[in-house]
């Protein structure tokens, strides 16, 4: 199944997606949008031109396992993409994801603006990756 995930951002927005035997997650690109409606337009587009079946949605959780402010813009987020794209969502927690793509970028020795534009792309394959092991797991 060629499932797209989601690192969604107040600005930018990170997309991954994988393909259809689920071996490998690779990031798409990053959306600068800052209107929900207009960013699930673009993402939608993404889903038809890759022939996504499901999309992924990282829930940034505190470390404590609560979910707050940001967790519920992200569920919120997920339910108009739903709504925009009829695919099914899944809401993965995306703890330290943001961190290990930091992490990932300092090795490239990845710095300035290109950081900046491909952190969340990054981050979107993080969380992609975690949910195809997942499903791996649940079989």
């Amino acid at each position: 199944m060629i499932i797209l995930s989601v690192d969604y951002g107040d600005v930018r927005t990170g997309l991954a997606v994988c393909d259809k035997n689920e071996m490998l997650a690779s990031p798409v690109c990053v959306i600068k949008q800052e209107n929900a409606e207009m960013l699930c337009k673009e993402i939608a587009a993404h889903c038809q031109r890759l022939k996504v079946e499901c999309i992924v949605c990282g829930l940034p959780k505190n470390m404590d396992g609560s979910e707050g402010f940001r967790a519920t813009a992200c569920r919120e987020f997920a339910a108009l993409l739903q709504e925009t794209t009829g695919l099914p969502i899944e809401m993965l927690d995306e703890r330290l994801t943001t961190v290990s793509a930091h992490n990932y970028l300092n090795v490239t020795n990845t710095r300035g603006k290109k950081r900046k534009e491909t952190v969340d792309a990054v981050a979107a394959t993080l969380i992609l990756e975690d949910y195809l092991t997942l499903r791996k797991n649940r079989r």
